[in-house]
């Protein structure tokens, strides 16, 4: 029941804060996307839980792997639809024309931030299983839907656009950014919702570096590799 709650909470500001958003500007709005942005927000919050316990983990070990896996077919199994693509969801290993020169040095920047949140923040390592699962799970999974089908969905969603960086922003990357944080973030439990700043600022802030990635390069390849690189960094120094 809490995750229910913690899920209806998260869908609540989603559909609200967006509404004020694409309200404010109709003319570049297209709310039945942001209607499938929520869902897409709901199916994973789904696979992740094993549809809030009553799946049966056949896995097992001390991570997520089930919920982890079922979340990832998910979003390929969206982005084999029509109205998505997988191209246009990021899931291709080719880069767009001349990114990769723009795009080394923020990967560089990404990492050393990384680095020096593990020289803070030291894991004092882990498991074999540990290692395993932050080398694959979080960044395979959470790329696809964060960075591939949920941008996707609210980038449809709200279709204003800003040139920054050499780059097209719009209300969709704001909006999967701060989603991501708040999955990690927010929450329900003990009768309330919780909310973790630091924790939001931690992961929030970082994603809009493998947003700029994603839309630089047109792939989710160097976001899902650095992703898994912060994860598990802190687990092998």
């Amino acid at each position: 029941m809490n995750g229910l709650i913690g899920l209806g909470g998260t869908l609540a500001i989603l559909l609200i804060v967006g509404g004020i958003i694409g309200f404010a500007d109709r003319r570049h709005f297209a709310p039945q996307w942001l209607v499938v942005a929520a869902l897409l927000v709901a199916l994973n919050d789904i696979c992740l839980t094993g549809a809030y316990g009553l799946l049966p983990d056949f896995i097992g070990g001390a991570w997520n792997w089930q919920g982890k896996l079922l979340a990832l077919c998910a979003p390929l199994a969206v982005a084999a639809l029509p109205a998505f693509g997988w191209v246009r969801s990021g899931l291709t290993f080719r880069q767009a024309v001349g990114s990769l020169k723009a795009s080394v040095p923020v990967a560089a920047a990404y990492c050393a931030f990384f680095l020096a949140i593990a020289l803070v923040f030291p894991g004092g390592g882990g498991s074999t299983e540990d290692v395993a699962f932050q080398l694959t799970m979080p960044g395979f999974e959470e790329e696809p839907f964060y960075r591939g089908i949920l941008l996707l969905a609210l980038d449809r969603a709200f279709l204003a656009r800003v040139r920054f960086l050499g780059v097209d922003w719009g209300w969709g990357a704001v909006l999967s950014c701060g989603l991501f944080g708040m999955a990690h973030a927010f929450g329900f439990g003990d009768g309330q919702f919780s909310f973790d700043a630091m924790t939001m600022a931690l992961t929030a802030l970082p994603s809009f570096v493998a947003v700029w990635l994603r839309l630089r390069t047109g792939s989710l390849l160097l976001p899902v590799v650095l992703h898994n690189f912060g994860n598990s960094l802190s687990l092998l120094i």
